[in-house]
C-alpha cells in the first residue's frame, strides 16, 4: 500500500498518491526525449492544490527516433520533423494508446469512475492523450493538451465515436516546435468536425511562451482541473 503523500514506483509507473481521500486520478504523459521524473517539481504546485488526486506518470520506452537521426530516446511514437508533418508511426501510436488505455482500465477496475480520470500531456504526450481520449470507449473526465497537436491520420477514427468531453488546451504564442497555428487548427477540428460544444473547450494562449510551460499555464491547469472535479 502506498504511504499517503509519498512518491512510489510501480513497474514502469511513477505514482504520486493523494494527500487526502482519493477522489480522482490524473495520468500525466511526458514529451519526446523526456523522463517523467523531471516533471515532478514542475507539477508540484498543481499537485499541492489538488490533494485528493492521484497522479500516475508513465515512462515512454527508449526507441530509435528519426528526428534524432535514429538514436534511442524516450518516445511514445516515432517523429521525423518539428513541426510534425506527414510522418505517421501507426504501430508506435497504437502501442502507446493501448498503454494509456490499460492505465485507465486499471484505475476503473480499482474503483475509480472513468469520469474522474483525466489525461494530461505535454507535446508528444499531449498528442498521445488526445488520440486516446478522443477514441476511447471510456467516458473520461477530460483531456489536457499542453503544447500538443492531433496527428491528421488519427482523426478518421474519432468521427464515428462523437467524443464529448471537456478539453483544456494551452499553447505558447512563441512555440516554433508545435506552432500555435497547430493548436488553433486542432481546436477548430474539435468544434467543427467532432462537434464538441464550445463551452467544453477551454483554449488559452500564453504570450512570450515557447515550447515549454510557465506558472500562468500551470495555474490555469490547476484551476481547470479543480473546476471539473467539483
Amino acid at each position: 500500500m502506498d504511504t499517503p503523500g509519498c512518491t512510489s514506483t510501480l513497474g514502469d509507473l511513477l505514482v504520486l498518491p493523494p494527500k487526502a481521500t482519493h477522489s480522482a486520478t490524473v495520468i500525466f504523459v511526458h514529451g519526446l526525449g523526456q523522463h517523467r521524473d523531471l516533471w515532478i517539481p514542475v507539477l508540484q504546485k498543481v499537485v499541492d492544490r489538488l490533494p485528493g488526486v492521484k497522479w500516475i506518470l508513465p515512462q515512454a520506452p527508449s526507441v530509435p527516433v528519426t528526428y534524432y537521426g535514429g538514436l534511442h530516446r524516450p518516445s511514445w511514437f516515432d517523429i521525423a520533423n518539428f513541426p510534425p508533418r506527414n510522418h505517421y508511426d501507426e504501430t508506435g501510436i497504437g502501442t502507446s494508446v493501448s498503454t494509456i488505455e490499460r492505465l485507465v482500465m486499471s484505475e476503473v477496475r480499482s474503483g475509480t469512475e472513468s469520469t474522474r480520470i483525466f489525461l494530461v500531456g505535454f507535446s508528444q504526450g499531449a498528442a498521445l492523450c488526445l488520440m486516446t481520449a478522443l477514441t476511447t470507449l471510456h467516458e473520461l473526465g477530460g483531456v489536457v493538451s499542453l503544447s500538443g497537436w492531433i496527428p491528421e491520420p488519427s482523426r478518421q477514427a474519432m468521427h464515428p465515436l462523437e467524443p464529448n468531453l471537456p478539453v483544456f488546451w494551452a499553447h505558447g504564442v512563441e512555440d516554433i516546435e508545435i506552432p500555435l497555428s497547430y493548436g488553433q487548427e486542432c481546436a477548430t477540428f474539435l468544434r467543427e468536425e467532432l462537434h464538441i460544444p464550445e463551452d467544453k473547450i477551454t483554449f488559452k494562449m500564453y504570450e512570450g511562451l515557447e515550447h515549454t510551460v510557465n506558472d500562468a499555464e500551470l495555474d490555469d491547469l490547476a484551476h481547470w482541473l479543480s473546476r471539473h472535479l467539483d
